[in-house]
């Protein structure tokens, strides 16, 4: 079966761990190589303000050695601009970032913050960089990406994720009206943020989406059973998903 899902991988909290102790282990960088091997279609990797994971030196050695797209996942700011233009990966997406935070709390205010955002919506897509918006579902801030001119949006998922019972059913159905609002608008439709084997099925089963993004999940599975295997797993549950969905025998 042809994916017509791609599955992307986020090799931030490799860094982390590295990090937590400094040195060169564990490298960030193998890692996204390992998941190119398990059936990574992309590597995403977020360069932070603070660089409490991912370092510019990450940053570079990803783009020399992935055979697979990376996703470069950053903050409007000109400083993480100008390395995006320096590196020019095959995407960018903008995220909200605050110093405080643990991880990324919800999407990016596009539709209040377009003034800002549009200079760097431009220069990414001038570069010949793919530009996405990690936005909640909501068709306000979907409408913002077009007017911004930003191809591609990313669905947080994270409240979906967080939920149980009625709540849950009512931040899946958002999604899944998002994405397809999203597709009604031609943008192409991303989601990701807190996706586990339990919940990511639901949001594979979507057909106008057609890209997850998946992280912290993977490196904390990889503890207890690899890494290889963690994304080989989910990459047979998207796969599944997607494949029941469209009446279909997955690989």
């Amino acid at each position: 079966m042809k994916n017509n899902l791609r599955l992307g991988v986020n090799i931030d909290h490799v860094a982390t761990i590295r990090n937590a102790r400094g040195g060169i282990h564990p490298d960030p960088v193998h890692a996204a190589k390992l998941a190119e091997t398990a059936g990574a279609d992309g590597i995403t990797a977020h360069l932070r303000e603070d660089r409490r994971h991912i370092s510019d030196d990450d940053l570079t050695h990803l783009m020399d050695k992935l055979e697979v797209p990376l996703n470069l996942e950053m903050a409007a700011t000109e400083e993480m601009l100008d390395i995006a233009l320096r590196h020019t990966p095959h995407a960018a997406c903008i995220v909200p970032e605050k110093r405080e935070e643990q991880t990324t709390e919800g999407g990016l205010d596009a539709a209040g913050g377009m003034a800002q955002l549009k200079p760097y919506v431009t220069a990414l897509n001038d570069a010949g960089i793919r530009v996405s918006l990690f936005v909640e579902p909501d068709v306000e801030q979907l409408e913002a990406a077009v007017a911004l001119g930003a191809p591609v949006i990313e669905l947080h998922t994270g409240a979906y994720c967080d939920t149980t019972g009625p709540e849950q059913d009512r931040q899946f159905k958002r999604l899944a009206d998002a994405a397809q609002a999203a597709q009604d608008l031609g943008l192409e439709c991303h989601a990701g943020h807190g996706l586990t084997f339990d919940t990511v099925g639901p949001v594979a089963a979507i057909n106008s989406i057609r890209e997850l993004n998946i992280g912290h999940f993977l490196i904390g599975e990889a503890i207890f059973g690899g890494l290889e295997s963690s994304i080989k797993r989910m990459r047979a549950l998207v796969d599944k998903a997607r494949a029941d969905a469209n009446g279909e025998r997955s690989a």
